[in-house]
């Protein structure tokens, strides 16, 4: 099978970590496909920035769909676009978001997820609530803006640590989720270190996607994701309009 890897975001080197996750746990049938946004934010970092990365998101999820992907894995853990690329498409999409807590959920009662900045916090703490997660996880912040887990001369890694010591200790977590895929790299260094398990959400999401289409599922075209009404875009999205049928 063929699983496509999307960076809504336009920073490549994200798109490499990602990828490199997400070969590491993919079967060996499995064929890794990626993708990086044409055109948007060089790092999601809340609503504004989600807003605009939606049609250069959505461009490529139908472009990669076209191009022969069985399922797709949206690679920001703000679950961006994920209900409009799940109308778009016929092939499956998960978000990493949806895809981590519900694997917390599978190996501890209460987790914590320790994202980036506090307007992303107050974002997937929302997200927590619409996945029925609100009674089991907590979401912190580490005061790390997303492109610094990309430099290795700044102290992310520490701010990292220090938020999911005090998960552990002020929280009672049991496990910790890594709240942005810039962190993907680090999911089994820091399990090794803390004894807890820490879950990557685009690992966890390219093991979501092979289940589905292992399973012979994709999204239900009946309801909230029929596919979109065919219509006139103007402007900068035009581009994006269906055609009939």
């Amino acid at each position: 099978m063929r699983i496509l890897i999307v960076n809504p975001n336009t920073t490549a080197s994200m798109t490499s970590k990602a990828a490199t996750a997400a070969r590491a746990v993919a079967e060996p049938h499995t064929e890794i496909l990626t993708r990086t946004s044409k055109s948007g934010p060089v790092s999601i970092e809340g609503h504004y920035d989600g807003a605009i990365a939606l049609p250069g998101l959505l461009a490529e999820i139908r472009d990669g769909e076209a191009a022969g992907a069985d399922a797709a894995v949206i690679a920001c853990f703000d679950d961006t676009g994920l209900e409009a690329a799940r109308a778009l498409a016929r092939m499956p999409v998960v978000g990493l978001c949806e895809s981590a807590v519900a694997t917390a959920a599978m190996v501890a009662q209460r987790f914590t997820v320790v994202t980036t900045l506090e307007r992303s916090r107050v974002l997937i703490e929302n997200l927590t609530r619409h996945y029925g997660m609100a009674g089991r996880a907590k979401v912190r912040a580490a005061d790390i803006p997303v492109l610094e887990l990309e430099d290795k001369s700044s102290n992310a890694l520490a701010k990292l640590r220090s938020e999911i010591e005090l998960a552990l200790h002020q929280d009672g977590a049991e496990a910790i989720v890594l709240g942005c895929a810039g962190m993907a790299d680090l999911a089994r260094m820091l399990q090794a270190d803390y004894g807890v398990p820490v879950i990557d959400g685009v690992s966890a999401a390219v093991k979501q996607a092979e289940a589905l289409v292992s399973q012979g599922l994709s999204t239900s075209k009946r309801g909230s994701y029929a596919a979109p009404l065919s219509k006139s875009y103007s402007g900068l999205v035009s581009a994006l309009a269906l055609p009939p049928g």
